[in-house]
């Protein structure tokens, strides 16, 4: 989507007020109390904002684009270091997420992904990943027997990270932690 702004309109909206007619210096010439000056319209992109709820100890996100809903839990609190079982921790977030599913989605797929950091090889992190995004399904297949729901799972390995492994060439961890998660995504009613 497009809006158009005047120059005008730009700076009023920036704070800024422009006299009629500035005042000579050294630096500004002198204009002309009859000045006549074609003003353009600026034509600028509006993005969509993407709003983030985040939960306090930084292991569930919630995003919304449009009606599609992204529930983000990481990986350190679903299962062990190189493991795919979900430990008693992630059955508990996981019927959490099933009730936003039940009670906000408007029915359809949801699909279940699943995503590592870059630690190990790609090939182990893409198996990994899909075992890991599989388990969620399974626990997640239960508690929506019957919400009118297919559930799909998919690894995507370290292919779709949120935040950069590597900063300056070194790893930051906290931003690895933060890539190792399996995100459920559905569609909400409107």
């Amino acid at each position: 989507m497009f809006r158009s702004l005047s120059v005008a309109a730009l700076g009023v909206a920036a704070g800024l007020l422009v006299p009629a007619n500035p005042p000579a210096g050294p630096t500004a010439p002198p204009v002309p109390s009859d000045a006549n000056a074609v003003v353009e319209d600026l034509v600028l992109p509006v993005e969509d904002i993407i709003g983030e709820v985040e939960s306090l100890d930084g292991t569930q996100s919630e995003t919304k684009q449009g009606v599609q809903v992204t529930v983000a839990l990481t990986s350190d609190v679903l299962f062990a270091v190189d493991k795919w079982a979900l430990t008693g921790a992630a059955r508990k977030r996981l019927q959490g997420v099933a009730e936003k599913v039940r009670t906000e989605g408007a029915g359809g797929v949801v699909k279940v992904q699943g995503h590592t950091d870059d630690q190990g090889s790609d090939s182990y992190n893409l198996r990994l990943s899909q075992r890991r995004a599989q388990a969620v399904e399974r626990g997640l297949r239960g508690l929506l027997a019957d919400a009118g729901v297919t559930l799909q799972a998919q690894g995507y390995g370290e292919t779709r990270p949120r935040l950069p492994n590597l900063v300056d060439g070194k790893p930051v961890e906290r931003n690895r932690a933060k890539n190792r998660r399996v995100e459920i995504v559905f569609d909400a009613r409107q």
